[in-house]
Parts: C-alpha cells; sequence; structure tokens
C-alpha cells in the first residue's frame, strides 16, 4: 500500500495498491506514477500504481514511461501472442493462461505451431542502470555512467529486497528457471523464459549480476534447452502500450544475441 497525492486533488491523501512496492526508486516517495482506478468497492485502494515516470538529471526534460506492475508483463505477452510478436513463437494452435506444472504455476502452455508443446514463463523487466552492480559498488563506475549514453542503459532481473547480499532476491523466480530446466531435459516440451522489458532507454538485458545464484541457473537452464526471449514495449502517459522489437540482445557473461541462437 502507499498514500499518493493525485494531480489535482494534492490536499488529501488517496490509499493506492503498489503491487511493486518501491520498485527499487521508481515509485518511492517524491516519485511521479501513473494510477489506474479501481471501482471494486469491496477493496480498500481507490486506485493502482501502473506505470513509473523517470526523469533523470542529465536530461531533466525528457520523460520515461516504464511499466511497474508485475502483471502487466503477462498481459503484454498475451496480446504479443495473438499477434505473433514473439519470435519463434507465431501463429501457435492453442494457448492457456496459469497452468499448474510441477510445484510450478507457469504463466503459459500451449501447442506451437508445429504442434509441439510449449511452457512459458513471463517475467516483467522495469528496472534498468548504466552497470549492472550492486548499489554499493557503482561509485566504483562513476567513469562509465558519466559517458554511457541515456539509451545505452542495461536491463536486468531480478533486484529487490533481500536479508543480505548472498541471498536469492526471488526464490519464487529461481523455482520456475530451474523446473524449466528440469522440463526441458526430461521431455520434449518446449520451455520458454520470456522478459518483458518494459521501458525503452536500453541497449542489453542480461539477467542480472546482483543476484549470480539467479543468473548461473538461467545460464545453466539455456544451455541445456530452454529457450530465453525478450519483448521490448514503450508505454505513453495516457497508458498505451506499443511494441517495439522481440529481438533486443541478451547478454550472459560471454554468451550475447539478438535472438536465442537454437530456435
Amino acid at each position: 500500500m502507499a498514500d499518493i497525492k493525485i494531480e489535482g486533488l494534492e490536499e488529501t491523501d488517496e490509499l493506492c495498491h503498489a503491487p511493486a512496492l518501491g520498485c527499487c526508486g521508481l515509485s518511492e516517495k517524491g516519485n511521479t506514477v501513473i494510477l489506474s482506478e479501481l471501482t471494486n468497492k469491496k477493496v480498500k485502494c481507490s486506485h493502482r500504481i501502473e506505470l513509473a515516470v523517470l526523469r533523470e538529471d542529465r536530461n531533466p526534460d525528457r520523460e520515461i514511461i516504464i511499466g511497474i506492475n508485475p502483471k502487466l508483463g503477462e498481459t503484454i505477452a498475451e496480446a504479443c501472442l495473438q499477434k505473433n510478436c514473439i519470435d519463434g513463437l507465431t501463429n501457435v494452435q492453442s494457448y492457456r493462461r496459469e497452468t499448474k506444472i510441477m510445484n510450478s504455476r507457469f504463466d503459459f502452455t500451449g501447442i506451437d505451431e508445429k504442434g509441439r508443446e510449449f511452457i512459458m514463463e513471463i517475467k516483467s523487466v522495469p528496472l534498468a542502470d548504466y552497470v549492472d552492480v550492486p548499489k554499493r559498488e557503482k561509485k566504483n563506475y562513476q567513469r562509465e555512467i558519466e559517458e554511457a549514453a541515456q539509451d545505452d542503459k542495461i536491463a536486468y532481473f531480478p533486484d529487490g529486497y533481500r536479508k543480505n547480499s548472498t541471498a536469492v532476491v526471488s526464490p519464487r523466480a529461481l523455482k520456475h528457471i530451474n523446473e524449466l530446466k528440469k522440463i526441458a531435459t526430461t521431455t520434449n516440451k518446449r520451455t520458454i523464459l520470456c522478459f518483458i522489458i518494459q521501458r525503452t532507454d536500453v541497449k542489453q538485458f542480461q539477467p542480472s549480476n546482483i543476484d549470480l545464484i539467479y543468473k548461473s541457473a538461467v545460464i545453466d537452464a539455456w544451455k541445456v534447452g530452454v529457450e530465453i526471449k525478450t519483448l521490448q514495449v514503450d508505454w505513453t502517459k495516457e497508458g498505451e502500450c506499443r511494441f517495439v522489437r522481440n529481438d533486443l540482445p541478451i547478454c550472459m557473461d560471454e554468451y550475447c544475441f539478438e535472438t536465442d541462437p537454437k530456435k
């Protein structure tokens, strides 16, 4: 939950649902966010935070709109499935949402164009920075940060609160990739991990160095057949979402590619 002030109604506070909490600084005190209105009278909140408005010191007149509600990723992925915007997963014969397999509930399962079963998990990516290192280490990269172009950020996943620097950021995300890996090595089903990049000021995506356990799990899963995909979208302040590309470069240590070379 968050207390918010709505533009034009600054004299009052509203209770708002913040599904991404502070989203690592994108929806904390002093930030500008874009809301949807909740009409369900049974909930305590009048609004929900959907998008964040980012303004950087180097170009304060430019606004970057970022999708920060994690559930937006699934909605975007479904629209891309329907409009054949996912590289290597076009003209699917059928699909359904949220299927329980093993100990996970995966976002999509279905039959691809060639009649092969697929399982696809979606991860929403609102975060990006000029360097992908823990906050305490950024002081060592000031030159790289200052010399980088504004749109040369690295989109990364995951990040967030954890008790200590060696803990996994998202045990749930780690479970998903490990179970996709197991399915890939024991069945003939296609297993896909798709990252939805919800901003346009980036040059590449990578599993984050902030959580090396998760990053290693993603690389190991990719090596045995789990497909890694990206979808990049652009948001407007009016809440319109536009497809940008399905081939944002993916970098994992020495591996860097625009589309999954296996598919």
